[in-house]
C-alpha cells in the first residue's frame, strides 16, 4: 500500500486527491494544503518508489510497470481510506495517472485539475528521452534527471520547482528511476488515445505560458474537448502550482467548487 495522509474537514465536504509528478512527493503540494482544507477532505499520497512509498516499487520488475498499475494503486488508497469518489488534481506526469483513473473508474472521478499537463511528446521531447534511454546505465541518474529539469524549466524565475523537483528526485534509487523513465517509451500512443477520446468528466487544465513544451498540444486538444477549460497563467513555467500558487488555488478551488 501507498504512503498517504489525509486531512478531515466533515462528513459532508467533498474529497481531494493530490498526485505529484515523477521524480517529487506529496511534498510538491505545500502551497495548496492550507486552501484547500478550508473546503474539502484532503488525501495527499505518495507514488510508489517516491517519498514515503520509496521501498514499494522495488516488489516489481520493469516490464510490470506501468500507468495502469500506478492508478491502481491510488484507486487502492482510496478503497483503503473509504473514499468513494473524489475530485483529483495531478501535475505532470501525475496528470496521465488522474487521467488513466478516469478511464479505470469514471464513477469515482467528479472532476479533474491538470496542472502542466502532458499530452504529447513533441519531437524535442521524444529526442531527449530516446538519448536518455541510450545513456540511462552509464550515466547517473541524477545527471539526466537536472539536464530534464533544465530543460522542461529554464528561466530563472522557474528556480523555485526545478529546485524542488531535483531535491525529490536525490530521494530515489536509480533502479526505480529507471523504472519511472521506462514509461515514457509507452506513453506516446497512450498520450494520442486520452487526445481523441474525452471523458465525460470536468476537467480543468492550469498551464503556463511559458510550458513551451507541453502547452501547444492541450490548447488544441481543448478547443475540441467540450468538457475541458484551460487557463493559462502568464509568465509561468511547467509546474504551476509552486511557481504561482495564489493563482492556481483561486483558479483551481473556483472551478471545484462552481463547476
Amino acid at each position: 500500500m501507498l504512503y498517504y495522509k489525509t486531512y478531515h474537514k466533515d462528513e459532508d465536504a467533498d474529497w481531494v486527491v493530490f498526485v505529484h509528478g515523477a521524480g517529487g512527493s506529496s511534498s510538491i503540494w505545500f502551497k495548496q494544503l492550507k486552501a484547500y482544507k478550508k473546503d474539502f477532505n484532503v488525501l495527499l499520497v505518495d507514488l510508489r518508489g517516491h517519498g514515503k512509498s520509496k521501498g514499494m516499487l522495488q516488489q516489481y520488475y520493469e516490464d510490470e510497470y506501468s500507468f495502469k498499475l500506478a492508478s491502481q494503486d491510488i484507486i487502492d488508497v482510496l478503497d483503503d481510506a473509504g473514499i468513494e469518489k473524489a475530485h483529483f488534481v495531478g501535475v505532470s506526469l501525475g496528470t496521465i495517472i488522474i487521467r488513466t483513473i478516469g478511464e479505470m473508474q469514471p464513477e469515482r472521478v467528479q472532476s479533474l485539475v491538470m496542472c502542466g499537463a502532458i499530452m504529447r511528446l513533441n519531437i524535442r521531447s521524444r529526442f531527449l528521452v530516446s538519448l536518455g534511454h541510450l545513456f540511462k546505465k552509464v550515466v547517473p541518474f541524477m545527471w539526466l534527471y537536472k539536464l530534464f529539469a533544465w530543460i522542461v524549466l529554464p528561466r530563472k524565475h522557474h528556480s523555485e520547482s526545478r529546485n524542488l523537483f531535483i531535491r525529490e528526485a536525490k530521494k530515489l534509487y536509480k533502479k526505480e528511476f529507471i523504472k519511472w523513465f521506462n514509461l515514457t517509451h509507452k506513453v506516446n500512443p497512450l498520450l494520442k488515445y486520452f487526445r481523441e477520446k474525452e471523458l465525460k468528466i470536468p476537467t480543468l487544465y492550469v498551464m503556463g505560458s511559458e510550458d513551451y513544451l507541453f502547452l501547444p498540444p492541450v490548447q488544441k486538444m481543448v478547443q475540441n474537448h467540450t468538457n475541458s477549460i484551460l487557463k493559462e497563467v502568464e509568465k509561468c513555467g511547467h509546474v504551476v502550482n509552486v511557481e504561482k500558487p495564489d493563482v492556481f488555488n483561486r483558479v483551481s478551488l473556483n472551478f471545484l467548487k462552481n463547476g
